[in-house]
């Protein structure tokens, strides 16, 4: 990922040089390969460039183009249809064609770019600035603005905050969210500082004279369902736009891993990726794994060495159980996370900074594999249908894929009671149980005072995020499936993703999140989700002979990501407790201490999973506070994105 900024002063001061070089520095980490400026006026824009593309290193931004200027981070998917359609030479960066994309279409270009893609554009004639985010939220955005003021963008809140002008305020109502973990998702636009926030994904901005301006440029709009005439056809068409997804994020095949799990979303892509790079007579991809200490006791890690061994792969691999190597950056790019949310990514940074220590700069992954495939409510509509020895067959398919952890009669009287009861009497149910019982449960496990739950209105931020549950019945299943694509769980896991990869100057790529295959998958009917209880049985079948049948028809899903946390944090035990008893006084106004004690207390010697994850999180917080109690500044000496910090001018509480 590369990093941007952009400044507007609305009431036409000029821009400081010395505040648009302070924004660069800070985001030089996302993009290590150049850096650069532009200034005219009121308005200034600012680039860190991540050369994961062959275009991206002919082209240094920001990039003035016949009176428009353009500092982006983006891949775009469609480029070479756009070359053609927009005459432009193949080797164009991808600035170069988001600049004349505006020139042809003006404010409507957005909607012809495809791919992944944050960009801030500059139209001299006009006087106006146009900014831009991706449909899936893959690459950042965030904003300050000031009526008849400042109005600053970047690809990080750090970014925007450096600037003096800017208020340092913590936004406790992201603290409560943080304590009560679901509530992540529970919106699209806020951040941990108040008045910094996220543009929503698919949105534009614009500001001139008139004002500034948002609006949403493209929703995912499900159309009728797919028919086809067999599995075969339904498997073949898959196959076709998950190929074409993967080719498209192979751009720079010198720089571009993939992350392999040894589950069908990742292996899925590993399997194209290698077979496309073998077509074109390039060498093996460079693979990263996690893994266990034992493939006899671990399925997970049996699968991966599996997945492994298919051939045109160099891979790469880390185990819980052997992470001295990577100590003690893992350690610290831990306790430095830019949310606290982003404490359980310790799996992830492993494999991360396993491929940077490689030379990659670019790793493929699989989500969200999971959402796009999802079977959704497929029971119920067959209840509804009639079709109850299918949806029984299904149930009992369903309950041995996973185990026994989804009992047949449990699942077919839920999916009964969701097919019959009327839509208004079930959402009454779940307001009931929200204002109440739930308020209480999330009060009760999580570690969050219970004055701080009342003063921060909790009960009103969990009935928001109720507010994003699924349709009732009678909808279509395309609509359905779009409706879960669009939830903000999956925007915030892919946020996640992108700041631990920007973290070491990484390029994640989502082949699951390609705007033809998202509309396919939405298409599709139920039984091309849940086939015979197997979940995501189209993308099954349509791996046939490309990926090993342990891999294939491997049931239920095992992960390792609390093995890696727990590891990571056993080893900075001492700092844990560091944490916890010296930073006892910044998490108070938050946490209630009793709760503390006595779900912290003893965590390793008792060896419980909820024990250490509530001294981590504890821990985290603690950290986190500390950081941003002082306001982050850049050392003068050097102007670079090493920071010092300076006392804060009372704004963080």
């Amino acid at each position: 990922m590369s990093g941007m900024a952009a400044l507007l002063h609305l009431d036409g001061r000029p821009v400081e040089p010395a505040g648009l070089t302070d924004m660069v520095s800070l985001l030089r980490r996302r993009g290590p390969d150049g850096k650069g400026r532009w200034l005219e006026g009121p308005v200034g824009l600012g680039h860190t460039a991540l050369h994961s593309t062959p275009e991206a290193v002919g082209e240094p931004q920001p990039l003035e183009r016949g009176g428009v200027v353009v500092a982006a981070d983006a891949r775009l998917d469609n480029r070479e249809e756009l070359s053609r359609e927009l005459e432009l030479p193949l080797s164009t960066s991808d600035a170069g064609v988001i600049a004349t994309a505006y020139k042809r279409w003006g404010e409507r270009c957005p909607e012809r770019l495809e791919g992944d893609f944050a960009f801030a554009l500059w139209d001299s004639a006009e006087r106006r600035l146009l900014c831009a985010r991706d449909r899936f939220g893959v690459r950042p955005l965030y904003l300050h603005h000031q009526p008849k003021g400042l109005l600053a963008l970047a690809s990080e809140p750090a970014a925007i905050l450096v600037l003096e002008e800017v208020p340092y305020r913590l936004n406790e109502a992201r603290i409560a969210d943080f304590l009560v973990t679901q509530l992540e998702g529970v919106d699209l636009t806020p951040t941990f500082f108040e008045g910094v926030e996220r543009l929503p994904p698919a949105h534009l901005l614009t500001a001139d004279d008139g004002g500034v301006r948002r609006r949403r440029y493209w929703e995912l709009t499900p159309g009728p369902e797919l028919r086809l005439n067999s599995d075969e056809a339904y498997a073949e068409a898959f196959l076709e736009a998950f190929t074409a997804a993967v080719r498209r994020r192979l751009r720079g095949a010198d720089t571009v891993g993939a992350m392999l799990s040894g589950g069908m979303d990742s292996g899925s892509v590993v399997a194209v990726a290698r077979e496309l790079r073998a077509r074109s007579g390039e060498g093996p991809l460079p693979v990263f794994s996690a893994i266990g200490p034992d493939p006899a006791t671990c399925v997970e890690t049996a699968t991966i060495l599996a997945a492994q061994a298919m051939g045109g792969l160099e891979p790469h691999s880390v185990s819980h159980a052997a992470l001295d190597e990577l100590m003690p950056e893992l350690a610290e790019l831990g306790w430095a996370v830019d949310e606290p949310f982003d404490h359980h990514m310790a799996m992830v940074r492993a494999v991360y900074l396993l491929a940077r220590r490689s030379g990659v700069k670019a790793v493929l992954d699989g989500i969200d594999g999971d959402t796009l495939l999802g079977e959704g409510s497929h029971l119920r509509r067959l209840v509804r249908g009639g079709r109850w020895l299918t949806a029984w067959r299904e149930a009992v398919g369903q309950d041995r894929f996973w185990g026994g952890s989804y009992p047949a009669c449990r699942e077919l009287v839920r999916a009964a009671y969701q097919a019959f009861t009327p839509p208004p009497l079930r959402k009454l149910v779940r307001r009931l149980r929200t204002s109440t019982d739930q308020l209480r449960l999330n009060i009760e496990k999580s570690l969050i005072s219970n004055e701080f739950a009342h003063r921060i209105r909790l009960g009103e931020r969990l009935e928001a995020l109720a507010a994003h549950a699924p349709p009732g019945s009678g909808v279509e299943l395309p609509t359905e499936r779009a409706h879960a694509i669009s939830h903000p769980y999956l925007t915030v896991g892919v946020e996640r993703y992108g700041r631990t990869a920007a973290a070491l100057g990484l390029e994640p790529r989502h082949p699951f999140l390609d705007r033809r295959l998202v509309e396919l998958c939405t298409a599709l009917p139920g039984e091309q989700k849940l086939g015979g209880g197997w979940p995501k049985a189209v993308l099954r079948r349509a791996m046939a002979g490309r990926l090993p049948e342990a891999v294939r028809w491997r049931p239920g899903k095992e992960h390792l990501g609390w093995s890696f946390t727990t590891a990571v944090l056993r080893a900075a035990q001492a700092r844990v407790e560091g944490e916890l008893e010296g930073g006892a006084e910044l998490i108070a106004p938050y946490v209630d201490a009793t709760k503390l004690q006595r779900q912290v207390g003893g965590w390793i010697e008792h060896g419980s999973d909820a024990r250490a994850e509530a001294a981590l999180e504890a821990s985290v917080l603690a950290a986190w506070l500390r950081r941003h109690a002082l306001r982050p500044r850049l050392d003068p000496a050097s102007n670079e994105a090493g920071l010092t910090y300076t006392q804060s001018r009372g704004e963080v509480p």
